[in-house]
Parts: structure tokens; sequence; C-alpha cells
């Protein structure tokens, strides 16, 4: 059956004249040039429509009799009709620890709603996404079921990108908690749906993973998550939730676990149902808080949140205010965007309820509200954001200056100097809201997040844009209280091999770990502990390393207690360069019986580079460049018989767990190097 558009008993099939055309698609002129101007303005700024691209636009609603255009004889919706609309609206996160199965379930949902996706984890756009599977920005999309448009939010699961779920907690009303069927609440769960719960939003509870039937453990899982829940604080609406059984990977969803297993609607159903639509304030005119930031090439700036008061148009007179209801700047609506599916598309007007993107903002940033120019109060909701639900504080800073190596501006593709670098970093802490910066007197910024991964991730996408730069050992986050010294503490959840479970808890017990339980999870041995940072700094690595790579290693923010003393490293000494030149096979031979190494022949080392891991627990200074002396019998081809073992990769992550007071790594877009402090010596 055709999609149409219908105006005033004019019925025209938005079929395409030319059957070749696979998209369905028909140009924007076939269209607007039998629909009066006030309609086709709203499709002049594409240069085709498709039936999806036309179903974002408000001037247009969706039944099961096709496309309609809202309101005959109108170019755009009122006020009132804007406010009748967000009731059949459902805005809605999901949220899990990591690996559970977000992603997954958003792509099926974007399937079985009628969008098409090119390849599997649509929503994962960034590179280091694909690469490492995982989500590390929050994004949201949008769908239709039935006469509902739904606002979709997928957020990262993994804790030290907490700070893009706590600041989506602003753009909903409701929450899908996904919580593996097999390994049920895990560090990430607590965190993730206490913050929900905080914000007050009603929750959906999915099992998921339900095809995997022999390792499932369906009652264990639910009981675990209603002592969750009532640990947590829930009100008594909130702890009337409906629980659904689910496989994101096979596409369906159901409300017992005996029914027919055909498709997603009954979460869709769920959603629908569950999730209230937004209260409508007294406010009438627009106010909207921000909560993520973009950039554009040709638009600049661009800002997204959800509408919370009013209607805006393009080419509106708009302000932007602080907290404090401070001005920041004023300006137009440039451009106004939706999203619908993986597609942003280009639209005129924007109602209550809305999640839009508005171009058109210079100066303007998250927590900050978008508004009319008689707006003089920010918008109530943000109190979420800075006061009363305060975000978790970083536990982990660290330093970063520009590169001062011997190889310095060699490998970079972007001059790095420090005001660039410091131009740089106070970008990222306007679009994360869980970074903060600190500046010294030296040119040293320090950056504070919430662990090695998130840090890692920054590093590397500074890495990506051509920089160069020097980063210094994370420390602990400190603070002050009634004149004692507190550090941060956070909960451990371990799952290992049984073989392994000894090793665990005789490496935690050296880092002064406080046992919590030990319990069989789907065939694994689960251990929990309370321990401070610090102390986690590169155990992970030591974890994978001794258990091959099987052990499943979680951890969040737990409270902070009281300095607890030194802790004893285990790290062994380092070989360390005394030449400026370049690694030769010869002398590599001859150092692989002293340790691991880091490098191969042909690299570039100087003084104070780290190219090895000591076998012993004392640094050792090494010739890496040395060459063999030619004579009339050894000749440089014999260096090319030379074997030596591959050496060992620097893995960002384990590089910033690892290194020593006085060491720093060096990062450039080719290579990570370690290297001690300039003027290090081991001898006098």
């Amino acid at each position: 059956m055709h999609t149409a558009l219908r105006l005033r008993g004019v019925r025209l099939c938005a079929k395409p004249r030319v059957s070749s055309n696979p998209k369905n698609i028909m140009p924007a002129r076939s269209i607007t040039s039998a629909i009066r101007p006030a309609a086709a303005i709203a499709l002049s700024s594409v240069s085709t429509v498709s039936k999806q691209q036309v179903l974002t636009s408000s001037l247009f609603s969706v039944s099961k009799k096709g496309l309609t255009i809202n309101q005959q004889q109108r170019r755009f919706l009122s006020y009132e009709e804007g406010e009748q609309a967000s009731k059949k609206m459902r805005n809605v996160a999901i949220i899990a620890h990591v690996d559970h199965g977000k992603t997954t379930l958003v792509d099926e949902l974007l399937k079985q709603s009628g969008q098409s996706l090119d390849d599997e984890r649509a929503m994962d756009s960034n590179d280091l996404e694909k690469e490492r599977g995982i989500t590390i920005m929050a994004k949201n999309t949008a769908m239709y079921y039935k006469d509902y448009k739904i606002n979709l939010v997928d957020t990262p699961g993994h804790g030290d990108f907490g700070g893009e779920v706590e600041r989506m907690m602003g753009l909903v009303d409701g929450v899908v908690l996904l919580v593996d069927a097999a390994e049920g609440v895990m560090t990430q769960t607590k965190f993730v749906l206490g913050k929900a719960l905080k914000a007050g939003l009603k929750p959906i509870v999915v099992l998921n993973k339900m095809d995997r039937t022999e390792r499932v453990r369906t009652a264990e899982v639910e009981e675990e998550l209603f002592e969750l829940f009532l640990s947590l604080g829930a009100e008594e609406s909130q702890m009337d939730y409906p629980v659904l059984y689910a496989s994101g990977r096979s596409g369906w969803a159901v409300n017992k676990p005996d029914d027919p297993r055909e498709n997603l609607n009954p979460l869709f159903e769920a959603i629908v149902t569950h999730v209230p639509p937004m209260k409508l304030p007294e406010e009438k005119r627009f106010t909207m808080s921000v909560t993520l930031i973009d950039s554009d090439p040709y638009l600049g700036r661009i800002v997204t949140g959800r509408i919370s008061s009013g209607m805006i148009k393009t080419g509106a007179s708009i302000k932007c205010i602080n907290l404090e209801g401070g001005l920041i700047e004023t300006g137009k609506v440039t451009k106004l965007m939706m999203r619908r599916g993986m597609e942003k598309h280009i639209v005129e007007e924007g109602h209550i309820g809305d999640i839009v993107s508005i171009a058109g903002l210079a100066s303007s940033n998250v927590t900050h509200t978008i508004c009319e120019p008689s707006i003089t109060t920010a918008v109530q909701s943000l109190k979420y954001l800075g006061q009363s639900i305060p975000l978790d504080p970083p536990v982990l800073s660290m330093g970063f200056s520009v590169n001062n190596s011997p190889l310095a501006g060699t490998e970079g593709t972007k001059q790095t100097t420090f005001a660039n670098l410091k131009r740089r970093l106070q970008k990222e802490v306007e679009t994360n809201v869980s970074i903060s910066l600190k500046m010294g007197e030296s040119e040293i910024v320090e950056v504070c997040g919430r662990g090695e991964l998130q840090l890692g991730i920054l590093i590397e996408n500074l890495r990506r844009e051509g920089m160069e730069f020097a980063v210094y050992p994370p420390q602990v986050m400190m603070k002050n209280h009634n004149g004692r010294q507190m550090e941060p503490m956070e909960e451990v959840i371990i799952d290992v091999e049984d073989e392994y479970s000894g090793f665990v808890i005789e490496r935690m017990n050296q880092r002064k770990a406080e046992f919590v339980d030990q319990k069989q999870v789907g065939g694994k041995s689960r251990v929990i502990f309370k321990v401070i940072s610090r102390a986690l700094l590169g155990f992970r690595a030591e974890l994978m390393q001794q258990t091959k790579g099987t052990a499943v290693f979680n951890h969040t923010f737990s409270e902070y207690v009281e300095y607890t003393g030194k802790l004893e490293t285990t790290r062994k000494g380092a070989l360390v360069s005394n030449a400026l030149g370049t690694a030769t096979g010869y002398a590599l031979e001859a150092l692989e019986a002293r340790g691991v190494l880091f490098i191969k022949p042909g690299m570039k080392v100087y003084p104070g580079m780290i190219i090895g891991e000591n076998s012993k627990s004392e640094n050792l200074e090494v010739n890496p460049t040395k060459a063999k002396q030619l004579s009339n019998v050894r000749t440089t081809q014999k260096e090319d018989t030379t074997r030596l073992v591959p050496p060992k990769e620097i893995i960002l992550e384990e590089a910033i767990s690892t290194i020593r007071a006085d060491e720093s790594l060096e990062i450039t877009p080719q290579t990570i190097r370690l290297r001690k402090s300039p003027g290090f010596k081991i001898r006098g």
C-alpha cells in the first residue's frame, strides 16, 4: 500500500514515477509542486524526500492509513496542538551494565520500527566505539510504534563513562533497565539504576540474553533486582515495575518466559504503557536544557536537548543563560533538526517534549538553558546536574603537557603548543560533565576523570587529531574532611574461573581490599571486594595476564574513606636507554635475556626512554643502538639472520595504570613511548 499525502481531498502518491528508484524516493519538487507553498517550505531544505524523512517533520503525522499533513490550513502546529502531540510521545533511556546488550537491542528496535541499518551496532558511530565494541558517548534516536513517537537514548555501560548516563536523565521520563539473565546485577547496574530512581524516572526491567538457556538464572536475578530496588530506596510507584524477558540479538521480547517469541512488540507496548508522557509545565514560552554538544563544519556549534516548555521555530530569536540565570549569549535559530533512526533531519519547528538540535549559538554548553529572550530563570530540571542530585566525583587525575622529548615534533601532524593543548582540553570539558581541569603554575594541565579507560579514550582522541603531548602518572583524588585526608573507595566485582579465585583473593588482600562476598554465577566464581581506588592501578592488566584474558573485572565508586597508608608496589624494573639513535637487532638480541622488550630493530630511541621491562626489580641502563664491529669475516649481511622475540606492545590503558612517579608517557599519532623524567640517572 503506497504512502500518500492528503491535502484538501487531493491524494498524492509518494511512489516514484520511475520504477528503477530502489529507495522509494521522489524529488522534492514532485511533492511540493502539488502542495500549497506554505507546506512546501518545510521540504525545500532537502534535495530528496523519502517516506522516513517526511515523517520527521512536525508538519506531518503518521497513521495506519498513511502520511497526512497536520492542519491542512496551517503551516505550523499551534502550542495547544503541540501539547496534545506530546501525549503521544515517550522519552526513554536504555541503561545497563557494560556488555549486557543495550546497543544490540537498540539496533533491533530500530529495525522493527521500520529503519534500515547499514551494519550492527549502528548507534556506535564513533571510530573508537566500533573498534572497541563499547558505547562511549550517549546518543539519541527516534522511532514510531503505532501512533506513538518514541525518543530513545542509548547510554554507555562502562563505569568510567557514568557521566554520560547522568546527564541523559534530564532527557527522559523513564528507563529500560537491561540485565543479563545469566550475570545478574553488576556494579554499573546499581549505579545507573540509582541515578534513574533519584531522578524520579519510571523503570521497566528487561532480562536479556534469554536465548542462552543453559546459563540463565531467571528467578535468582529477579530476586537480586527486587533487593536492589529496595536498597536504593525506590518509591512505591517505582517498585511497581514490569519485567520482560528478551533476546536483543534474536529480536524478541515476551511478558512471560513461555510466551511465543516473535518480535519486540511487548517491549514497545511496555514503553508506551508504563513510561508516562512529559508533564506539561505552566510556562508556555520556549525553554530547553542543553544535554549534548556537537559541531558541524558548516553550521558551527549544535546544541541538543529536550524542549521543556513552549515551541521553537527556525529563525526565532533565542538566548542562552547559565544555572544562575546569567546571560551567556543571544542569537537566532539558523537550523532546527530532529533525529529519526540513524539520520538527523531538518525541520521547521519543535514542540514540548521533542528532542531537538539547534544551530545558531556559539558559546552554549552542557547545563545551560536555551530560551526565549524574556526568560530569566534556568530550567528546573538542570538541578539534577548541578545541585540536588550531584554527579559522582572524579577519582583520578593526570597531568598533560607538551612533548619535550628529543623526538618531539617529528611525528605529529598538528603543531601542539601548550596553548593549543589547553584549549583542546577545555573544549573536552565543555561537552563532558564528568571531566574537569585544574591549572597549575607550571605548563601542566591536570585532567580529572572517572578512571583509566575514560582518560585513555581522551588521550587516544587527541592522538588521532594529530597532537603530540606528554602525560604523567595518574593520581587518586584525595579530599580533606574535618582535618582528615580521605580517599575514594570502590566496589569491585571479579568473575573468574574457579582455579584463579585463590590468586584473586591473595592479590586483593595484598592491596588492602575488604572481602565482601564470593559465590558461583554461571559456572564461574564471583568475588566481591571493597578497595581503595589507588590500589586498583595496574591490577586489571595483572589480572588479565594471570587469567589468560578470561576474567571479567568491574568496579564503581562507592564512598570516601580515611587514608589507609602507603601501598607496596610490585612492578619490575625498567630497561632504560642511555643512547640516542636507532635500535639494532645486534643490541636487542643481547638484551632479550635481560627482560621483555618494547621495541624492535629500526625504532628510534633516546636517553631516558624505557625500551623494556627488566626481569629484576631494579632499573638497568642499556645501549640498544650498539652495532656489530665489522671485519673481513663479519659483514652486515650477518645482521639479517638475527631472530628476535616479537616486542610487547604498549597498551595505552595498561601503561597509564603502571607508570611510576619518575616516569611519563610520550604520546604521538604514531607511537606511545615510556620515558624516565629528564635528568633521571641510575648511578650517582
